[in-house]
This record gives C-alpha cells, structure tokens and sequence, in this order.
C-alpha cells in the first residue's frame, strides 16, 4: 500500500478570512483538488487512488472581531474522491447556521474507517503491546457506507 499525504497550510485563517480565502487559498486549492481528481480520472486512475480533502477543525459559523474563523469542532467537511468508493452525493447536513449536524453525523473514525477499507486494512484490527494488552487501531468508526455499500 502506498500512501501520501499533502499539507496545503495557511488555512488557520483567525483573522482576515475573507481575503486569505478569495485571493489565495480556495483558488489554489480549486485548481489543485480539480486537476488531481480530473488527471486520475483521464488516466483511468480514479478506481485505484483515494483523494481525501479534510482539516482538522471546522470553522465557526460567526465571524470574529479579527474577521475570522476559529476552530469548530462540532461539524467540517471532507471530500473524497475516487478509490472505488461511490462517487456524486452528499452525506450529511448541518443545520440552517452550520453550527452542527443534523443528518448523518460521521466522526473522524468513520473517515478513517473508510480509508482503510480503501486500502484493505481492517479498521477493527488490534496490536498487542509488550503486555499483551490490545491497542486498537482506530478506537471508533466505521466505513461510511453511503460510499462504501
């Protein structure tokens, strides 16, 4: 299995969101996130490689006195993209404020769970320590199955 990992930083935007976001961030994202999912596709990749986009926070649903987003761990979003799994829908929602989930809450486990299953390793899967006592590979979650099923 390979994996890779790209970090696009910049995007702690606490102050000055709106500018960062129009004239830097979101356009080389785009551009980015389109050009990948779009090449993998061409080339007849799209089966085989998984393209998940994800933060490690969401960001408040109000604007603070900087003109800013803070961290917001009661709902985010992700994007997947490819990796056999069923593409063309959303999973879940949030409320009319987007402070939190009203539908189909998924945790970061679930996130994790269905990468794994991309990549054929089980998410229920334990290790032992020198004790032999089980270390759990994820301690919750499951595959999406929205877009795993």
């Amino acid at each position: 299995m390979t994996y890779v990992t790209v970090n696009m930083g910049g995007w702690d935007t606490h102050g000055n969101n709106f500018a960062s976001l129009e004239k830097g961030l979101l356009p080389r994202y785009d551009r980015a996130i389109a050009s990948l999912v779009d090449d993998l596709h061409q080339r007849g990749l799209d089966k085989d490689v998984l393209v998940i986009s994800y933060g490690e926070f969401g960001r408040t649903p109000r604007i603070n006195k900087d003109s800013g987003r803070d961290h917001w761990p009661n709902a985010m979003s992700v994007v997947f993209a490819g990796g056999g799994l069923k593409m063309g829908q959303v999973v879940g929602s949030t409320d009319a404020k987007a402070e939190n989930p009203r539908t189909r809450a998924c945790s970061p486990g679930d996130v994790l769970s269905t990468m794994y299953h991309v990549l054929g390793i089980d998410h229920k899967h334990e290790f032992h320590d020198a004790a032999k006592r089980p270390l759990a590979i994820l301690a919750e979650g499951k595959p999406i199955a929205e877009l795993v099923g």
